[in-house]
């Protein structure tokens, strides 16, 4: 059988030019994007208000069963984007985040809960700002509009973690004193201030870790350098942990620049790394492990909100960048989770409300003039 010129013309029609066919994108406004942010501030600042009064252990069980619940969110995300190309590279940052979660437990019996947030939460901000605005690891610079703003914003995020710091509150007084805290009375403004890139509630760790280790056998000063080097090694984990995503959208062919397509590969490698630690936890536990039943639901419901906000985030990167949403959704949390310490009568005092009220003055500044960077 012979073709015309017309015969090939309109098989050729009919046929896609892959070489022609462009990435999916994020079809996402950029007010999309602040609305995301403020949802993301949002859950990050509450969700681990759902498990404030019921006992969770050393903590292992409870973050395998919201790593769970995070991994079948990000399936529903995952069937509603019609299952994007799956990319193994995306594993590589929720292994990061997991990682550095395992940090916390050490920090938080080396140099305390407030040293240990304000290290971890401003590396954090520092790390995930500084690779997505300068380019590191291969990914695109981000330019911001208006270099002044961007900076000072960031500043103001750092600066207001010095503020929080000043907050005095009964329960972190005695959990550096007792190594130990009740169900009523772990400070929520602490749990949101790393709960942004944490899973693991800060109260869970503590409890069931009071027995005598090498941490314990440990000088003051030997414990201050390892407290500060874990929270400075964990923060700058859970700042890299988009790395892999953006990179692939930065580096990758035909990658989608819809953050959401890269939700689920994070989430799994979130997943498989809490997995493999609490199997290992096991193993060390001798099959003994803590299991807390009543912290099965709260758990799920801290997941979903978890889960959430950090798909929110993706929508942020992808329509802000890096260097516009890292310092707003690592640092306005505190606020959310200071007026639920407020609430909970954690923090009282006029000395406390006069400290909050100029910390949350500093992060709604450094908020607004980062959000006003990229106009």
């Amino acid at each position: 059988m012979m073709y015309t010129f017309d015969n090939v013309t309109t098989l050729t029609s009919i046929i896609p030019d892959v070489s022609s066919t462009t990435a999916p994108t994020a079809d996402f406004p950029k007010y999309a994007g602040y609305i995301c942010c403020a949802i993301s501030v949002l859950f990050f600042g509450s969700n681990f208000v759902p498990v404030k009064k019921f006992e969770t252990g050393d903590g292992m069980f409870f973050q395998w069963i919201l790593c769970s619940t995070i991994w079948m969110c990000g399936l529903i995300v995952n069937a509603v984007q019609g299952f994007p190309t799956f990319y193994p590279l995306t594993m590589i940052g929720g292994l990061l985040w997991a990682t550095g979660n395992i940090c916390v437990v050490p920090i938080i019996k080396t140099i305390g809960l407030g040293l240990g947030i304000l290290i971890w939460g401003t590396t954090n901000m520092l790390s995930g700002w500084a690779s997505g605005r300068f380019g590191w690891f291969g990914l695109t610079p981000e330019y911001p509009t208006n270099y002044a703003l961007n900076y000072a914003g960031v500043a103001c995020a750092v600066f207001r973690g010095f503020i929080f710091l000043l907050v005095k509150n009964e329960s972190d007084l005695r959990i550096n004193q007792q190594q130990s805290v009740d169900n009523d009375s772990q400070p929520l403004l602490y749990q949101s201030m790393k709960g942004v890139n944490s899973l693991t509630d800060s109260r869970t760790l503590i409890v069931g870790i009071n027995e005598g280790n090498y941490i314990d056998r440990l000088t003051p000063l030997k414990k201050r350098i390892i407290g500060i080097v874990l929270s400075v090694f964990s923060g700058s984990l859970y700042g890299l942990s988009f790395t892999p995503c953006i990179y692939i959208q930065n580096n990758y062919k035909g990658a989608s620049q819809d953050g959401l397509d890269y939700v689920f590969g994070f989430f799994c490698g979130i997943y498989a790394t809490s997995f493999l630690y609490f199997t290992i936890y096991c193993m060390i536990s001798k099959n003994k492990p803590n299991i807390y039943g009543q912290a099965i639901l709260p758990g799920i419901v801290s997941g979903v909100m978890w889960a959430v906000g950090d798909i929110c985030w993706f929508v942020a990167n992808s329509t802000l960048t890096e260097a516009i949403s890292f310092p707003i959704i690592t640092t306005v949390p505190g606020i959310i989770a200071a007026i639920w310490g407020i609430a909970f009568k954690e923090i009282r005092g006029l000395r406390n409300f006069l400290i909050l009220a100029f910390a949350f003055a500093v992060t709604i500044a450094g908020a607004i003039l980062t959000a006003f960077s990229k106009s």
